[in-house]
């Protein structure tokens, strides 16, 4: 494993937690603090890789990089997604999303019998269970605080992943590596340790990528081709039908819009998180796809695989003036260029009937 790649995507991604906070400490946007949160944690394991290539692995770098990147980043990354979406009915993908970490946890173990497990998928799928019911529940009766109880299941898992950190006595050497590659690989943790890394990377990672996709198709120029409601004043069977058909309307409202955003971002009148967003869900697929060829064996992509996933998120991340309505160095009032600002496309709407009202019928 060489020094350079894991060493650059520690680097950006360190340097971009920095920046988030410091927004963060301007706008207190709850979003922004958990990002820069998740992206700490990205830049603190790839920075164990760039330490572990240059020196060689010892036991501490070891347990350091499985709880900071195996365990912790995705979840709290996408946990800072959906406190940005908190005013969405994205609730219903997370919830949805929560369940599918839960039951790709216990599948996982049925797959791999990873010893030491004893309970704890059956555990982690009934808690996944309970947070995706209260979530959805949230989201329907269309209270904000969903990210909330989406908060208790990250928080957590965190928590419970450091002591049962502190609880695991690793074999000798004290870490695992993959011979061919070099790259480290979760061989030593108990079960109960590496299933709480596809609950919380299933859940996080896909929570940002489909996150991700979402926000740009609300701030996108919509063409619906096929229409749908998720308003809870239905009766019950429609509800339930409609959220049902949601994915699939929303798929193919999302591709039917896509020429149409093309030509908005030709013509500069496109939303900055369109753009943003699509290269956040990029990063974030990319990311998940080294991690989950990490834990089926295939070592060899995975340093570059987060070199390539912090480019983009970072790319997505300045691009939006929502998380970036200026540039400055950190911690300091020099900006970078000025700040930058655009209506959002309901305030641009109402704006612009406005003006068709004083302006009279056309």
């Amino acid at each position: 494993m060489t020094t350079l790649v894991p060493a650059i995507t520690a680097l950006l991604a360190l340097g971009f937690a920095v920046a988030l906070l410091d927004q963060w400490r301007e706008r207190r946007q709850s979003f922004q603090l958990i990002w820069a949160i998740g992206m700490a944690f990205y830049g603190i394991a790839a920075g164990s890789e760039a330490l572990a290539a240059a020196g060689g692995w010892n036991e501490a770098l070891y347990r350091i990089w499985y709880l900071t990147g195996a365990v912790w980043t995705a979840g709290w990354l996408g946990l800072g997604t959906a406190f940005l979406l908190s005013r969405t009915r994205f609730g219903y993908a997370f919830a949805f999303l929560l369940f599918l970490g839960g039951l790709f946890t216990f599948l996982t173990q049925r797959k791999f019998e990873y010893p030491g497990a004893g309970a704890a998928p059956i555990l982690y799928f009934i808690g996944g269970g309970i947070l995706a019911l209260a979530v959805g529940i949230e989201t329907y009766f269309q209270n904000e605080r969903w990210p909330r109880i989406a908060a208790i299941g990250i928080v957590g898992a965190t928590l419970l992943s450091v002591g049962l950190m502190l609880t695991t006595t690793l074999a000798a050497p004290g870490y695992a590596v993959d011979a061919a590659t070099g790259q480290p690989k979760a061989d030593l943790f108990p079960g109960t340790l590496r299933l709480l890394t596809p609950f919380l990377n299933v859940t996080g990672g896909l929570v940002l990528a489909f996150g991700a996709l979402f926000s740009a198709y609300v701030f996108m120029p919509k063409r619906r081709v096929l229409a749908y409601s998720l308003d809870p004043g239905q009766t019950g069977d429609q509800f339930l039908f409609n959220l049902l058909i949601a994915p699939v309307a929303l798929t193919v409202n999302f591709g039917a819009s896509l020429p149409g955003a093309v030509r908005e971002l030709v013509a500069g009148r496109l939303h900055s998180r369109v753009p943003a967003t699509i290269l956040i869900a990029i990063g974030a697929f990319v990311a998940s796809a080294g991690d989950s060829l990490n834990r089926f064996g295939i070592t060899a992509p995975f340093a570059i695989a987060k070199l390539i996933a912090v480019l983009f998120l970072l790319a997505g991340f300045l691009i939006s003036i929502e998380a970036f309505h200026e540039f400055r160095i950190p911690f300091t009032g020099i900006r970078l260029g000025r700040t930058r600002r655009e209506q959002s496309p309901v305030r641009a709407e109402a704006t612009s009937a406005a003006v068709r009202a004083k302006s009279g019928p056309s």
